[in-house]
């Protein structure tokens, strides 16, 4: 589904641009030092905002290489962290007040939580994060890229994986969702391939499984599931 073109985007991405890291930047960018995870692709912010919140004790980037859809998941995560609000008129509004419209908010280290934005590419990931540094990925409803020949750019194509197993800690997490049975079976056999990783959970069913009760949906769960349409789930372990 294409996003629709936000009004007065770039200036909304300015607004809230402290919240927003590129490069070896993430490196200084919390309050605390915490393990680090990643979510790849994070849409409209749903399944990060709520994640980060229930388990606190880790840090947390949100890539997206969409500006109109990384700005929706931004001014979620800050209206969540009660720093204020998207003004009627589309400057960003604090808490006390004051409109930041098309500048800048300088949001205190302190106020800004545990969550960092990233627009950028999955493809940078081996660039941009360094070697074992990483304790979980998550990957949640990605273009399945079905077209003859693009099997490579999916998130679970054997080159994805082995930038996964370079930036994840031992012992480290890759965990993966979606409504696709045809990514899904193509990513349950890449991953099965990858001596560096072994499965710890595979369910067509997620909702039906043991997991349902802990997991997190994003905003494409909900609507697939209301649809009916199972969702399938894996995840893997790096040796």
């Amino acid at each position: 589904m294409r996003m629709r073109k936000k009004r007065r985007g770039g200036e909304r991405l300015s607004q809230l641009s402290a919240l927003f890291v590129s490069g070896k930047e993430y490196k200084t960018a919390f309050d605390c030092e915490r393990p680090l995870r990643i979510e790849i692709g994070c849409g409209k912010g749903d399944f990060i905002c709520q994640l980060s919140k229930i388990e606190p004790d880790y840090n947390y980037i949100a890539m997206e290489r969409v500006d109109d859809v990384i700005v929706v998941a931004a001014e979620k995560y800050a209206a969540g962290r009660d720093l204020g609000q998207l003004d009627s008129h589309g400057g960003w509004k604090t808490p006390d007040g004051t409109i930041y419209d098309g500048e800048r908010w300088d949001i205190p280290l302190e106020m800004r939580g545990n969550v960092r934005f990233m627009n950028c590419d999955a493809s940078t990931l081996d660039e941009i994060f360094d070697e074992e540094s990483l304790d979980t990925v998550y990957a949640n409803f990605s273009d399945p890229w079905t077209k003859n020949g693009y099997a490579n750019r999916r998130l679970t194509h054997p080159d994805f994986l082995k930038r996964y197993l370079r930036i994840l800690k031992s012992g480290g997490y890759f965990r993966f969702k979606t409504d696709n049975v045809e990514l899904f079976d193509f990513s349950l056999e890449s991953v099965e391939a990858e001596p560096g990783f072994e499965l710890t959970f595979v369910s067509r069913d997620l909702h039906a499984s043991e997991r349902a009760e802990t997991n997190i949906m994003t905003e494409y769960e909900r609507n697939f599931s209301s649809q009916g349409i199972k969702i399938n789930c894996l995840e893997a372990r790096k040796k």
